[in-house]
């Protein structure tokens, strides 16, 4: 997935069709990993890739509804707020602001890391 930067701090990140129907992948944005996570309501959320608990990929672990669980320890954490909502993480994550755009994807990068 290549990066474009647009107006307002936001950067193109990827097409639309580049991500899962439903899942995650990972992405880098100026240096910083991020899992683009696409739920079951077609919805596209972006945060840190990194686990706060285990420093291992997001972007691998499994989706529930609007959590992501990570794929070592279990962590899991809530999409929308970056809040774990199950240990052994007790850390949040950074939630980056999403804007589609046609068939692109935009992201602009939190202060948070």
């Amino acid at each position: 997935m290549s990066e474009q930067l647009t107006e307002q701090g936001f950067v193109r990140v990827c097409a639309l069709d580049e991500l899962p129907a439903v899942g995650a992948a990972a992405a880098d944005i100026h240096g910083r990993r991020v899992a683009l996570v696409r739920t079951e309501d077609g919805a596209v959320h972006c945060v840190d890739d990194t686990c706060s608990h285990a420093n291992v990929s997001l972007s691998e672990g499994e989706l529930d509804g609007c959590t992501l669980e990570c794929w070592l320890h279990g962590s899991r954490f809530d999409l929308l707020t970056g809040r774990p909502t199950g240990l052994p993480a007790t850390e949040p994550i950074a939630v980056h602001t999403v804007r589609i755009e046609g068939d692109d994807v935009h992201v602009a990068l939190s202060e948070e890391s």
